[in-house]
């Protein structure tokens, strides 16, 4: 019997009565893990035949909400099973549901998405139901109303550090049916000294030395930025006596209060918007003020303000280098704004981490990173408009911290830690590195 949870044995004692012969034979098919249970296909073989797409959705829908809670904590099972692969195979990412996933669960493991057969096969319909049921009714409305929901999900399985693990959840509309993606939350912290960021970038980054200004930790997707935040968090909650207030949609990593105050709010919670947290924030007395994400105008200028208002702030932003993150924050804004927006930018920035999550070559992924660190020369190239002129400073100003993503990389290439054709591949500037492996 697999050993995924410890109620495995419960869960397939809960009955097969009900199920159409043919649900039980695509149920069959599964390797690793138990038949569905037998409500799922109660609810399917009730859908009206006239009922398509986001109609059929609704009424599968409406059927959860009215399901008794034994029914519902059976179907949160099979999907417990899933998560607790991913932990097993330590992976980052879970992906399944909707047609491009053929039925499969795909898990992310040292940064490649493969499909994992062992966990079975599933009809989209059977899925859809699954999904559904991970819900709250305000969830599900909203669901309905933007086509995707972001929400935690959390697992009865206790980590590293004695709390239930947790996953950060998108759940989104795919060609009439649903996809979902979990990510893992790690459940142990990275130490800020550990990431390499050099004495002079870790002593910005602590409120002790520097109260005030803006960071931005950067990077597509899967790139660690919001490991590298809680890292942050971390050594200044371990380090002075202050308030932290963490806006996230979710929140992640859940922070306990050691010398600071550390506030989690959630969008779609705990506040109704990302720019709404900044401004509720500047009344709740913080000292530094956590911005899971930068999505859009309206929370760029919620930023700059509460940082202008002498806080210390962090944010992402999905972008690679530190140059192209200072030109989208000011692309953000009609050309009529953008000056003044480039004014304030360089007034209130403090830092950019862009970082990437390279392969190792015995396995594993290991962080390359660019820094800038402001100075009078890069205040004046962003006031400017002559952010080009940034790349040369960054290269030439290790002193002050400051590094490249192409010197970062061939440093790791030198150390073994990655091939030279992984440094190549990873480089935002192809020429630059061409010199440097020379």
């Amino acid at each position: 019997m697999p050993a995924d949870s410890a109620d495995l044995k419960q869960f397939l004692e809960d009955g097969s009565t009900g199920e159409s012969r043919e649900r039980r034979e695509q149920s069959a098919r599964r390797a690793d893990v138990p038949e569905l249970p037998p409500i799922v296909h109660s609810v399917l073989d009730s859908v009206p035949d006239s009922a398509h797409g986001e109609e059929r959705l609704q009424f599968l829908a409406d059927q959860v909400v009215s399901l008794l809670e034994k029914d519902r904590k059976a179907m949160r099972k099979h999907i417990e099973l899933f998560a607790n692969k991913a932990l097993t195979l330590d992976a980052s990412d879970m992906d399944l549901g909707g047609p491009a996933c053929n039925g499969h669960v795909w898990y992310r493991v040292d940064g490649d998405k493969e499909p994992r057969p062992a966990m079975g096969t599933y009809e989209t319909e059977e899925l859809d139901l699954l999904f559904l049921n991970l819900l709250t009714e305000k969830q599900m409305d909203q669901l309905f109303e933007d086509y995707a929901t972001d929400f935690a999900y959390q697992l009865p399985v206790e980590g590293r550090d004695e709390r239930p693990r947790r996953f950060r959840a998108t759940m989104y509309f795919d060609y009439d049916h649903l996809g979902l993606n979990m990510r893992v939350i790690e459940d142990e912290l990275f130490k800020l000294e550990s990431l390499g960021f050099g004495s002079v970038i870790e002593r910005g980054l602590m409120f002790r030395h520097v109260r005030d200004g803006l960071t931005l930790v950067t990077g597509v997707t899967g790139s660690g930025k919001s490991s590298t935040l809680d890292a942050i968090v971390d050594a200044n909650n371990h380090d002075v006596p202050a308030h932290i207030v963490i806006i996230g949609q979710p929140v992640e990593y859940m922070h306990e209060s050691e010398n600071c105050i550390v506030r989690h709010r959630e969008v779609g919670k705990d506040v109704p918007s990302f720019k709404d947290g900044v401004v509720q924030a500047l009344r709740q007395d913080p000292d530094m003020i956590v911005i899971g994400e930068m999505r859009d105008p309206d929370t760029i200028s919620a930023a700059l303000e509460v940082t202008d208002s002498g806080h210390k702030t962090f944010s992402t932003l999905h972008t690679s280098s530190a140059i192209e993150t200072i030109d989208r924050v000011v692309a953000e804004y009609p050309p009529e704004e953008q000056e003044r927006v480039r004014n304030r930018l360089a007034d209130v920035l403090r830092c950019i981490i862009s970082q990437k999550l390279c392969p190792k070559p015995d396995g594993g992924r290991i962080l390359a990173k660019e820094i800038l660190w402001m100075t009078s020369s890069a205040k004046a190239a962003i006031q400017n408009g002559n952010t080009a002129e940034i790349y040369q400073m960054m290269w030439e100003g290790s002193s002050q911290g400051m590094t490249t993503l192409e010197q970062d990389l061939y440093r790791l290439a030198r150390e073994r830690e990655i091939t030279p054709t992984t440094a190549m591949d990873f480089a935002n500037n192809k020429t630059r590195m061409k010199k440097l492996m020379r």
